[in-house]
């Protein structure tokens, strides 16, 4: 899913003659969405909470800026895009992590987005709590083993998590247990649109479609914000 919304952003990027500058990802996770930016000629900045997927995102994508931090407290530098992907707003790491915190971030990303720039996110409605019990993915010299759980009265989703990390000629394991709020989507294009982007509501990243309850947004600055004062004089 990571790959398919890199390569969407960079059609959506390129398309309005972005072809270099910063992406921003928090939630960074293993690096697979900066890794696509970063072959595609643009620089990479990572920030995610898990030690071990900040690990291998650095042995990924040994050109990128990778950080330990959450996006409760996060200021993006000025870049060309920010990237979300993978229910990054669901996360409960930081218990600051609410509906203010998260529209307080949309209006950071706004202001350090270039005009016509992008925000890129997803977040896990409220049927995601139907979504498969395991999944299993894998690299090269990685893999990640997920078991999830969900209680529909408190609408907290439980995902364990087990990594497996090359180091040498051994594998290096880790287990990191992970909860979720579900979000009401309408929330998120709400603040996107009040903020100031323009955003439109995905199914799908490129042609690979969203797993169950998860929904996502593709959110442009426009060349003139509503915050720009030339905007509000020429209006």
């Amino acid at each position: 899913m990571a790959g398919a919304a890199a390569e969407q952003l960079i059609t959506e990027l390129k398309r309005v003659r972005l072809t270099g500058g910063l992406v921003v990802e928090p939630g960074c996770g293993s690096g697979i969405l900066a890794g696509r930016l970063s072959e595609a000629g643009y620089a990479v900045m990572g920030i995610d909470m898990s030690d071990a997927m900040l690990a291998m995102a650095r042995a990924h994508v040994p050109y990128g800026n990778f950080q330990s931090g959450s996006f409760v407290t996060f200021d993006p530098p000025p870049c060309v895009a920010v990237a979300a992907i993978g229910e990054v707003f669901n996360y409960v790491f930081d218990e600051a992590n609410n509906a203010q915190a998260r529209h307080q971030f949309f209006e950071r990303a706004f202001k350090t987005i270039a005009p016509n720039g992008l925000l890129i996110c997803d977040v896990a409605g409220f049927d995601r709590a139907q979504a498969p019990r395991q999944t299993f993915s894998e690299g090269q010299d990685w893999a990640v083993l997920v078991e999830t759980d969900s209680d529909e009265t408190t609408r907290i989703l439980t995902r364990r998590i087990t990594t497996f990390r090359k180091v040498g000629a051994m594998y290096r394991r880790d287990a990191e247990t992970h909860r979720l709020q579900l979000i009401d989507p309408v929330e998120i294009r709400g603040s996107l649109d009040s903020v100031g982007f323009r955003a439109e509501t995905l199914t799908h990243y490129g042609t690979e479609p969203l797993p169950h309850g998860l929904i996502g947004f593709l959110a442009r600055k426009p060349k003139r914000g509503r915050r720009d004062p030339v905007s509000r004089t020429a209006d």
